[in-house]
């Protein structure tokens, strides 16, 4: 797979040092929806009121209140060092609306540290991912592929699952979740963030194939999203295409 750079490393690279005020986001939050409300965020105004933010805090529990109005009342809320904002916005999270359920998780994770920052004097450096964390350790999703795009075989099942308990017991990770699905080993993991994933799941295939060169070195990991099998197959096959040679054809299962 294509190397990229461990995500511990990127954070010491920008900030010159891991800091110990460091958070993970724990929930698993659609990246789009992060993404939209971070813009909204940097959108505004240096000069908000507190006051007059908190004097309009109950229009946020209004049915008839758009719900534009209710996401920018929400992120000026979060905006605020102020316990009574945080107590607005954590008595919205636990209401009716779920339809605002993500976009007010942040907004409380953002208030939480910021008061936070006030009470202890120092910057608080979170890091949120499409699929969260827990601790310092961050969730992946990652898909191993048979070699010979054929279904695994009950021993080759049976071979990829204990070396990756193993291989995650022994990080300090967790294993939440694995399945096969033919061709396909979809797993959910939590990691200690200055693991370097890809080398950690490099290693794993190697001890693997000792076993007959049955998984593929080429992998699928990410932590923004759990993606279905269709999608992991979709994504396989336009990969395979793009690297065949033109007039050579392909020929495998997807």
């Amino acid at each position: 797979m294509e190397r990229t750079n461990n995500i511990y490393d990127k954070i010491q690279e920008i900030l010159g040092s891991i800091p110990g005020n460091l958070s993970i986001l724990e929930q698993q939050i659609d990246a789009d929806i992060q993404l939209e409300y971070y813009n909204c965020a940097k959108s505004l105004e240096e000069d908000l009121n507190p006051d007059e933010v908190l004097r309009k805090k109950d229009l946020l529990f209004m049915k008839d209140l758009a719900l534009d109005e209710k996401k920018l009342l929400i992120v000026q809320l979060a905006g605020i060092d102020n316990i009574e904002a945080y107590r607005t916005l954590e008595k919205f999270l636990g209401g009716p609306e779920m339809i605002l359920k993500e976009w007010t998780t942040l907004a409380l994770q953002e208030n939480k540290l910021l008061l936070e920052s006030k009470l202890l004097d120092e910057s608080q450096v979170l890091i949120s991912t499409g699929l969260g964390g827990k601790g310092l350790k961050l969730r992946y999703f990652t898909v191993f592929l048979s070699r010979t795009c054929k279904n695994f075989t009950a021993f080759e099942q049976r071979i990829l699952s204990s070396e990756i308990s193993y291989a995650i017991k022994k990080c300090g990770g967790e294993l939440e979740h694995m399945k096969f699905d033919r061709e396909l080993c979809r797993i959910l993991t939590i990691i200690p963030l200055p693991i370097p994933v890809q080398d950690l799941f490099d290693k794993l295939i190697e001890e693997c194939n000792q076993y007959g060169d049955f998984i593929n070195r080429d992998y699928i990991i990410t932590n923004v999203k759990v993606f279905d099998s269709a999608e992991i197959r979709k994504f396989i096959r336009n990969k395979r295409i793009k690297k065949t040679p033109p007039g050579a054809g392909y020929s495998g299962q997807a």
